[in-house]
């Protein structure tokens, strides 16, 4: 690292870290706290950008939890194209199973001698 001026070295340029890789910051901070100063440093960020990663993680979470209900599961919502696509598959194949159906049924008459 070059040193310029007053002996002073030059600004850290910050890193821009995915959520991901900010949540996994936190992670580490919790599980070793006593190298949070370690880890702050290698990643180039200071400790007000940690209290923001964390109310965000906390609020994100209570947001989701809001969303739970016990003994309720969350419905998906499905495109109206792709639900009409899925339901004439079922029914093609309700279908095909009616028709084999009837000729297992007839052949298994055939086997018994019915």
């Amino acid at each position: 690292m070059e040193i310029g001026h007053a002996g002073q070295h030059p600004p850290r340029k910050r890193r821009h870290l995915s959520g991901e890789k900010k949540y996994l910051v936190l992670e580490e901070v919790k599980a070793h706290p006593e190298r949070k100063g370690e880890i702050l440093r290698r990643e180039g960020l200071f400790q007000a950008d940690l209290k923001r990663i964390e109310n965000a993680v906390k609020e994100a979470g209570i947001k989701a939890l809001g969303k739970m209900r016990p003994g309720r599961k969350c419905v998906q919502e499905v495109p109206a194209e792709q639900y009409e696509s899925l339901k004439r598959e079922y029914e093609k194949q309700e279908k095909a199973l009616a028709a084999l159906t009837v000729e297992f049924m007839a052949l298994k008459k055939k086997v018994n001698g019915e």
